[in-house]
This record gives C-alpha cells, structure tokens and sequence, in this order.
C-alpha cells in the first residue's frame, strides 16, 4: 500500500516531531521536583541573591509556605521589586529585603549585626548568590568570584551561627555546582588567582571549596540541631554569566542562548533540590553531603579531602578576619 503526503503534511510531521523530541530532552533535563508539603509558619528563612534566578523562585516558595523571608540582597532596586512580586504572587506581606553586599566584609557584618539583633531566630539559610565575571576585586581586595561565592557566605554563615543555633531544628544549605569537578584542587599557593586567571577555573574552585566548606562545617556542627548540606542545581537559565566578557558579543549569543533554551532548566526547575534540602522532612537529619535533583550524589575524591577543607578553613577565617 503506497501514502502519499503532500508537502505541508510532511513539514507539519517534522515539526510535532522535532517539537516531541525537544519536549523529551527538556523533560530529561529538568531533574527532580520536591514534593514536601512542610509549612514554614513561624519560621524565618534568608535567602542571598534572591532577586532573580533560583534565589528568587526558593524565596517565593518559602513565601508560599508561610515564612518570614528576607531577601539578602545587593541591589536595592532589583531587591525591592522581587520582594513586591512575592508578595503579591503569594499573598504573604511577611517578605522582607535587606541590603547585602558579599563582596564587602562591612555590610556582612552589618547585615548579621541586624539579623541577630532583630529577628527570633534564623531557621533556613540559602547561601545561593553567586557570580562569574572576569578579574576584578572585592570592596577588601579579594578576588571577586572566590571573595563573594566563598569568602562572603564563609563569613556570613559563621557569623549568623549563634542565632541559627537558637532555633529548634535549623537548616544551611550551599548552592555549590557540579563544575567543582574540573579542577583537582583548590590553588592554595595563589588564592588570589594572580596568576593565568581563567574565570571558569576560578568559578570551579569556588565551588569545589563551597563543597569542602559544607563538609567541615557539617563535622563541626555534628553534635547540634543544625544541618548543612551542599547541592547542584543544574545548569539553569539564569544570570550569573552576565559579567563574562564574551556574552557581550552577538555571535556568543547567537550559539549559547538557543543551546540554553533547549537544553538548560528554568529557574523554577533548577530551584527544587534547594527547596528540597530547606524543608523536606526525608533530609531533617542528614548533613554533610552532596545532593543532585533531589538525591545524594557520590562526591568525586578530592571534594571529599579532609585536609583541604581543613586548610580552606584556616585560610578563610584569616582572610575574613574571621579569627
């Protein structure tokens, strides 16, 4: 038996097929979805870089679960707007923001001072904002990308742990990225990145050491009520790359934006494992690991070096004045 099909049949047939395809490798891509039902009544919950990205969709699903939210955030005028859109997304007016800038030590320590100051405890701490941008240096002349993905959320997070203690069952969770598996080691002997700075190998040691943070913190805090966990996303659709030179030509544009449509998450999809991690009851006691939509994934050897994490440690508490 001979089909004929006209030419529009066949064009309309390649595109639902070209359509279902993309629809599949989407799905395929978009990972795990939490599926907790935990009301976050009474609790208080802060979020860094919450005004745009996955920061921003964590925040107004702790929103909608009824929690205190503070949007920790640099820029006032993005911050400001995020917290009106939450609130009348979500009808919960208890979303608040508050300037933070983690690429200078002052305004963490003013931010903290705030926090203990004026709130009842700190439940849930987001340490999501991130960045990548060619060399430049912080507000106290760090390197930029390790001074606010790391150095910035060291200092925040030790100095916010006396109130996070306070709490009854409290929760760290650090947005770290997969890419921490391309390089083998932190560059100890040139933590400035002086030297041959590549802002993707930069990116990757911070987020190799946000992992070996998670890990030390979780040994020290062992004995407390407080969990900590290290997750990665995705590769998620969001601005973190706007400060990389080469996306300011169109051709760049023209090869990586399409390839991140079709292939990336949407901010909501990358945004599930770090609500997942802040207030799934499956993950109430686990801390110290590494998650992956949803799941504990095995960390490749050198994120699980001891004494790296240990000299990270040091290194960070002298850097940040910490000690």
């Amino acid at each position: 038996m001979e089909i004929s099909l006209s030419g529009h049949q066949i064009w309309t047939a390649v595109a639902v097929s070209l359509a279902t395809g993309l629809y599949v490798v989407k799905r395929y891509y978009a990972g795990g979805v939490c599926r907790s039902r935990a009301s976050l009544e009474g609790k208080v919950v802060i979020v860094t870089g919450a005004n745009c990205g996955i920061g921003r969709e964590a925040a107004q699903d702790f929103a909608r679960r009824g929690g205190r939210v503070i949007l920790a955030c640099r820029d006032q005028s993005r911050g400001e707007a995020a917290m009106e859109d939450i609130r009348r997304a979500t009808g919960n007016n208890n979303v608040i923001y508050m300037h933070l800038n983690l690429a200078s030590f002052k305004s963490i320590r003013k931010f903290t001072q705030e926090i203990i100051t004026n709130e009842k405890s700190v439940d849930i701490l987001v340490n999501n904002a991130g960045l990548a941008c060619d060399r430049k240096l912080t507000e106290d002349g760090l390197e930029m990308i390790m001074g606010v993905n790391h150095f910035g959320h060291f200092l925040l997070t030790n100095l916010l742990l006396p109130k996070i203690k306070e709490s009854a069952s409290s929760r760290i969770v650090n947005v770290a990225s997969s890419v921490y598996a391309f390089v083998k080691s932190i560059n100890f002997d040139d933590i400035q990145n002086e030297k041959n700075f590549n802002n993707f190998n930069v990116y990757s040691q911070s987020k190799l050491a946000n992992i070996l943070f998670t890990r030390s913190l979780a040994k020290k805090l062992k004995d407390t009520h407080v969990t900590v966990n290290a997750l990665h996303p995705g590769a998620v659709r969001t601005e973190i790359w706007r400060g990389v030179n080469i996306l300011k030509y169109f051709w760049a544009r023209l090869v990586i934006y399409p390839i991140a449509f079709i292939f990336f998450k949407s901010s909501y999809e990358g945004a599930q494992t770090t609500i997942h991690l802040a207030v799934s009851e499956e993950v109430e006691r686990i801390t110290g690991q590494y998650f992956v939509d949803c799941q504990i994934k095995k960390l490749q050897d050198h994120a699980l070096d001891e004494e790296a994490g240990n000299k990270l440690w040091d290194i960070s508490e002298e850097l940040t004045g910490l000690k």
